[in-house]
């Protein structure tokens, strides 16, 4: 019997594929080894969560004159917004009540204790907004596979500043030196930033300085004409027909800018606070506009700012109740009121 000729082994050629350097990356939230296939500035940890960039870096800390000229700047802006208000309601209150007072007893009490209700509620809200905290992220365990659980660190991102870790929806504010949750703006005007725990405080602080601003203006208005001097306006009756509509209203311009010379120490006080009143109402009522907005949007300003065609959010009343934490009943008309809304919204796109 012949045995068949053995045939050598054909040599099998081994391919060892070897993985760059940069594909390989350290997690700094579990600390795990992450490995990929391709390069990626931009990572996620399948184990905890932790989004990584591979080229961040420690910053360094701001100098102590950037860091002075900040702390100046916020200390000057509410010294100005704290004496204006209380020019607001001292000089309202002199100038105001003896008109007030003239007209009735009545009128007179009524018109000090809604001053006196509007001017606590505004310097409570506003003390409460400015030293109340923004919102600090909580403590939590990073940087050890043993101790970082899985989905512990679920989208949270490195802080180059604090070198903590920063949840989502989170900033840092080099003002105040801190990472503030749901961080809307930093306000120089409360010295403070605007985050999750004071943000509405701060809202109602607007709300309640556009009211307190109407209310002085509408007196201011009302007691400036009680006591405005008496205005000698020209004969225009015979020179109607030679003079147009222009050179008339200036004629009743100067008239009434001539008669100003005549007001008391009281009623220019009076006129300036009309104007200031009007202008901090128009400011204000812009500004809080922009804030309902944003919260009707479940956003933020900065968000808003990075990714303005991301939504962050369902769209609806549903985020204003959650926000200011109405009572059942009211909750319960406006939710009422959101779900009409998105029923004729989803009719008329099938409608389409």
């Amino acid at each position: 019997m012949v045995e068949p000729e053995q045939r050598p082994l054909q040599e099998v050629e081994q391919c060892v594929t070897s993985i760059p350097e940069d594909h390989e990356a350290m997690c700094w939230g579990c600390g795990l080894r992450l490995v990929f296939a391709s390069y990626s500035p931009v990572y996620k940890c399948g184990w905890c969560g932790a989004v990584t960039q591979s080229n961040q870096t420690a910053r360094k800390p701001d100098s102590v004159c950037f860091s002075h000229w900040r702390r100046l700047r916020d200390r000057f802006f509410v010294t100005v917004l704290i004496l204006f208000m209380l020019f607001v309601i001292c000089g309202g209150v002199w100038a105001v009540y003896p008109i007030v007072f003239s007209v009735s007893k009545f009128c007179g009490v009524f018109h000090c204790t809604v001053t006196a209700i509007l001017a606590a509620f505004t310097i409570t809200s506003y003390c409460l907004a400015s030293f109340k905290s923004a919102g600090a992220p909580t403590n939590i365990r990073w940087g050890s596979y043993p101790m970082v659980a899985k989905n512990d660190l679920e989208n949270y991102t490195f802080c180059t500043y604090c070198n903590k870790p920063k949840p989502p929806r989170a900033h840092h504010c080099r003002s105040c030196k801190m990472c503030v949750v749901d961080m809307d703006h930093h306000c120089p005007f409360i010295g403070n930033c605007v985050g999750a725990s004071n943000h509405h405080v701060f809202v109602i602080f607007l709300i309640s300085v556009v009211i307190s601003c109407a209310y002085a203006a509408g007196m201011t208005i009302y007691a400036s004409y009680q006591i405005w001097p008496s205005v000698e306006f020209p004969d225009l009756s015979s020179s109607r027909q030679s003079m147009s509509s222009m050179k008339i209203l200036l004629e009743i311009i100067t008239a009434v800018a001539g008669s100003a010379f005549f007001l008391s120490a009281r009623g220019l006080v009076l006129v300036y606070l009309a104007f200031a009143s009007l202008s901090v109402n128009a400011g204000i009522s812009v500004l809080l506009c922009q804030q309902l907005s944003y919260i009707y949007e479940g956003n933020t300003y900065l968000n808003h700012l990075s990714s303005q065609n991301a939504m962050h959010g369902e769209r609806g009343l549903h985020n204003i109740v959650r926000f200011f934490g109405c009572p059942y009943p009211i909750s319960r008309v406006l939710l009422r009121y959101s779900n009409v809304d998105k029923l004729q919204d989803n009719s008329g796109s099938k409608l389409l």
